[in-house]
């Protein structure tokens, strides 16, 4: 099956740190800073937004690895910004480069890979 997902397509999310967000509330440390999980789910949360639009009903996408950095702490209240490209389509595999950042920084970068799927497939 063929799908209509090309290289270059971005999309961009905007979300606000909430103590919900934080490592101290994740577990994943004990500052009330954006946590490292959270960045990493919104980061794959938005490259499947990305291409979401442009897949057959019945299909959507699974993450399947993840390799970026994170490089400066976001605090509660503060505004961050998560963008995406999609860097290469091999078959159903899908690469996007990722990156978070505020209006002063970047919160962290790297890239993302994401498999289509047969949804009722997948969860057979």
């Amino acid at each position: 099956m063929d799908f209509n997902v090309t290289i270059g397509l971005t999309h961009t999310t905007e979300n606000i740190v909430a103590y919900k967000d934080t490592a101290a509330s994740l577990g994943s440390g004990f500052v009330e800073v954006l946590a490292t999980p959270m960045m990493i789910a919104v980061m794959e949360g938005t490259c499947a937004a990305c291409v979401a639009a442009y897949l057959p009903e019945g299909f959507s996408t699974v993450g399947t690895h993840v390799n970026v950095s994170h490089k400066a702490a976001v605090k509660i209240g503060e505004t961050y910004f998560t963008e995406c490209e999609l860097i290469d389509v091999d078959r159903k595999k899908l690469t996007f480069r990722v990156k978070t950042y505020t209006q002063n920084q970047l919160v962290g970068e790297g890239t993302h890979e994401r498999f289509i799927i047969d949804m009722a497939k997948f969860m057979k």
